[in-house]
């Protein structure tokens, strides 16, 4: 479907991950050998937060059709901006349009979403769930995509105050309106949300076998167990990264988030929960 990253350290600037890795992002949107589709060239999205930003702060966001590994545009932004949390998506359209109002990653006030899978039977159940988002938020949906009305779904459930209960209710929601349009496992998916201080990544499907997801062991880890790998001194001691699959070679670099779990990323680290857990 989708490949994405999302990186919560000290500030750096994102072409390091997203350009200039062993395997970056651009190089997945190539050549993705986890991904459900090898190639992720319909567009591509890049978000993030000022490096010291104010209380509720606005997240940048940067949308283009363009293949990513395409884009001189990405390569220009994401040299040039330093960032302590970003998100970045490459795109592989599952049937709404290539148009910039559908990349990744999606946008309201401080949150920032992003997601790799899929509702099934969105045109079945796309009325019934975008109904039952709030008035309020309902003018703010852009696009097309199944992505953005689970994202405002979430925010009418509660999001801003409780983001993993949000999630929850927002799932079980498409679960349940998919099953009565007889769709028999609605939701395929792993997301990722942030308020600009922390980053939760869901790897979550109804059928119980979702899209990969990982993230980074801890750098001070990484680099007693590589001392003399160059390229992991220019990381600061809480660079982490969530991403669709792993970045590099290196074995024990990249730690598998579990299925039906929530890995949640902060300053202190990672921790996971149970999501939707049978």
């Amino acid at each position: 479907m989708c490949r994405w990253l999302a990186y919560l350290g000290e500030p750096l600037r994102p072409s390091r991950l997203v350009l200039d890795s062993q395997h970056s992002l651009v190089a997945q949107s190539l050549d993705s050998p986890l991904g459900a589709e090898t190639v992720n060239g319909d567009g591509f999205g890049f978000g993030w937060y000022p490096s010291d930003p104010e209380p509720g702060a606005e997240p940048g966001i940067f949308h283009s059709i363009e293949p990513a590994w395409n884009d001189q545009n990405l390569r220009e932004l994401t040299r040039a901006v330093e960032s302590s949390l970003f998100f970045s998506h490459v795109r592989a359209a599952a049937g709404p349009p290539i148009q910039q109002t559908n990349c990744h990653p999606f946008r309201y006030a401080n949150w920032l979403f992003m997601h790799n899978g899929v509702l099934a039977g969105f045109g079945s159940v796309k009325r019934d769930l975008t109904f039952a988002v709030d008035p309020s938020l309902y003018p703010h949906i852009k696009g097309t995509t199944d992505s953005e009305v689970l994202f405002h779904l979430a925010l009418t459930l509660g999001l801003q105050q409780e983001p993993v209960s949000a999630m929850a209710k927002a799932v079980q929601m498409v679960e349940s309106v998919g099953h009565d349009h007889g769709v028999t496992f609605p939701v395929q998916g792993t997301f990722a949300v942030s308020d600009g201080k922390s980053i939760w990544a869901f790897r979550y499907s109804s059928q119980h076998r979702t899209r990969s997801l990982f993230h980074s062991v801890d750098i001070e880890t990484l680099q007693q167990m590589y001392p003399t790998e160059e390229r992991l001194r220019s990381f600061g001691r809480h660079a982490h990264v969530v991403v669709s699959e792993p970045l590099n070679d290196l074995p024990g670099a990249f730690v598998e988030v579990p299925e039906s779990t929530v890995a949640i990323l902060d300053q202190s680290g990672y921790h996971h929960e149970p999501f939707l857990a049978e």
